[in-house]
This record gives structure tokens, sequence and C-alpha cells, in this order.
């Protein structure tokens, strides 16, 4: 019989049973693949060396390594940073001000070491508090909240008054803590609509207290905001938001050292 002596019914059974053949091998070449054929080899990764005994991995960009602030300046002036060094750390007092990376940066790895001073005065927000403000607008809380009651979302390593760190991981006034920052840009389209928020991933002293939590906006604004142009934390003056911005740490009058700062770009 010819195609096209073929009935309706014919051709239907017929287109039917291809399918169910094709199906079926398929199928059998599906259960029948071996590990190596999901072997990549592509592309060809970047041999670097890691973190060990303090240093940054070889890929990284060195902002603060304990000789000088060439990577920082004033937030609001620009101008050159005069914060402390001493024994390989950099140390804000009252009045020094609120410093920014010279460089602008997008998706993020960030390390970082602080420390609040071990002469106890105040309480609350008033004992050891500083503030680590990616692209100058998202701030992880830098506190002394060793036996230091405060709000929660406003204690070290919160996202300040979003999110309280999932547990209390700091150490005593005076001992060295460390910050491990994933932090993913927000994203706007070419009408400065948001496409893309914000989102983090914090390490405190090495424990897990924020697992890539969404941003809720700038956290230092009246409310919680987006916006593609904004005045930064520390700025007077509004400015193109929309892409890669500065890091910056932040002078809340009182005593807190920083050292060993470093970020790799995602």
């Amino acid at each position: 019989m010819t195609m096209m002596g073929m009935t309706k019914t014919t051709m239907n059974k017929l287109i039917l049973f291809t399918t169910v053949l094709m199906a079926i091998v398929l199928t059998k070449h599906a259960f029948t693949q071996s590990a190596e054929d999901r072997f990549q080899f592509e592309p060809v990764l970047e041999k670097i060396n890691g973190v060990s005994s303090g240093t940054a991995p070889s890929d990284a960009i060195v902002l603060f390594d304990g000789s000088n602030m060439d990577a920082w300046m004033t937030a609001e002036t620009e101008e050159a940073a005069h914060w402390e060094i001493e024994n390989g750390a950099m140390t804000v007092r009252p009045g020094m001000q609120t410093i920014k990376t010279r460089q602008n940066f997008g998706d993020i790895q960030l390390h970082l070491e602080w420390r609040p001073t071990d002469v106890i005065e105040g309480a609350g927000q008033s004992r050891g508090n500083s503030g680590v403000f990616l692209h100058s607008l998202f701030e992880v809380q830098v506190l002394d909240s060793w036996d230091n009651p405060t709000y929660v979302n406003g204690q070290a390593a919160s996202v300040y008054l979003q999110y309280p760190p999932l547990v209390n991981a700091a150490r005593r006034p005076g001992e060295w803590q460390s910050y491990d920052i994933i932090f993913e840009a927000p994203q706007y389209d070419g009408d400065g609509k948001l496409e893309v928020p914000a989102y983090l991933t914090v390490l405190h002293n090495g424990v897990l207290v924020h697992n890539h939590v969404e941003l809720k906006g700038a956290t230092h604004t009246p409310v919680p905001e987006y916006s593609a142009n904004c005045v930064p934390y520390s700025r007077k003056s509004e400015q193109d938001c929309s892409g890669r911005m500065p890091i910056s740490l932040q002078d809340h009058g009182q005593v807190v050292s920083y050292r060993n700062i470093w970020v790799r770009e995602l």
C-alpha cells in the first residue's frame, strides 16, 4: 500500500507507532548513558592560592593589609582617609568620619576582621558601634554584642533594622572577630526599574548567620527602599546607584578597629 493509498486511521496508527518507538529508543539511550558522558572539561579553571594563615586568596583585591589606607577615602568629601593605623589595624575614633573604597564593586565575596574596644563605655547601640555598608547602602551591623542587650535587628551581624542574625556569635570586647560576606548586587533595567533585589549571605566568626536573604532596600533611609538614583550613606547629594558602588565603613562615634580586608569579584 502506498502512502497515498493509506486511510486516515492507518496513517494515525503509523504516526503513533513511530512516536512510541522513538520514545523507547531515547529512553533506552538515557538510561544507558555512563558517567563519562557527563564529564565536563571546559572552561579550564584559573588556579589560585586560597586563604592561608590569614593571607588573602591570590585573586583577591586587598583593601587593607595593615600598611596604608590607599584603597580608601572619606565618604562625604572624598578626601584621603585618616583613620589611625597601628599594629596592622586601622582604628576609627569619634570624628574621623565614615570611609569608602576608591574602587566600586558589584557582586562580591568580602572578608574583614573587626574589634570593638575593650574599654566598656555606654550600653546597647553606644558600645563598639560601626557598620559595613555594601554598595554604601546596605549595612551589616558592627557592635559589641557580648552581654550587651539591644534590639536584635540592630545587634552585631544583623542586617540593620531588617534581619537579626540566626545566632549571636559575638566574642568578648577587645577580641578580633570576622565577617565573611557574599553580596549579590541589585539589578536595574534601562529605565531605572528594579529587576532583581540584592541578596546577602553572612558568616560571623565562621558561623552562618544570614543565608541568602533578600534585602528589602537601603538600611539607612527612613524606610527600606530601592532607587536607581539615591543618596548613599554619609553622602549629601543624589547619584546614580544602578551600577557598581563602593564599600563603606562607618564612623558611629565609637572606637572600633579593622584589619585584613579583602574582596573577590564574583
